[in-house]
């Protein structure tokens, strides 16, 4: 389903990875966890919801280019953030917005990225990003929103 995001702001933490060589698979479940082990989430001020977001920005070229993925909370305003964090302004754009549905643990988001990457898609490669909501972490039946930019 095609939408429209309007402008945001995230603060969170951020690893630079790339798809090749599988490298993701290993950066990326470690900001997930270093965002639980250091409770990112407590440092984070003026957040602006209780979704958390998964955002993959940045982009070299295509999702086998180097890129930014960044795990953080949506928030009012970008005037204070702390020391060891970054924050992002998503700008006003086009999505494809996608549903990944099911266990968390059997991959679905991971599953529902896999098909992204084999369609047609004609991809912005601005700024792509997941919500989970703030109970999805718990839950054996999570909706997880994919919002992926397109021209």
């Amino acid at each position: 389903m095609k939408t429209t995001i309007e402008k945001f702001y995230v603060i969170g933490i951020s690893v630079r990875t790339t798809n090749e060589g599988g490298q993701a698979a290993k950066d990326i479940p470690q900001l997930w966890d270093r965002f639980v082990s250091e409770d990112i989430e407590s440092k984070i001020p003026n957040k602006a919801s209780t979704d958390l977001y998964g955002i993959y920005t940045e982009y070299e070229g295509d999702f086998m280019q180097p890129y930014t993925t960044i795990v953080g909370y949506k928030v009012s305003s970008l005037d204070n953030i702390p020391e060891g964090l970054i924050g992002l302004t998503i700008e006003t754009s086009n999505y494809e917005e996608f549903t990944a549905k099911g266990k968390l643990s059997d991959d679905i988001v991971f599953n529902k990225w896999t098909e992204i990457w084999k369609s047609d898609l004609d991809r912005a490669y601005l700024a792509d990003f997941e919500i989970y909501p703030e109970k999805s972490c718990e839950m054996d039946n999570a909706e997880i929103g994919i919002f992926v930019s397109i021209k």
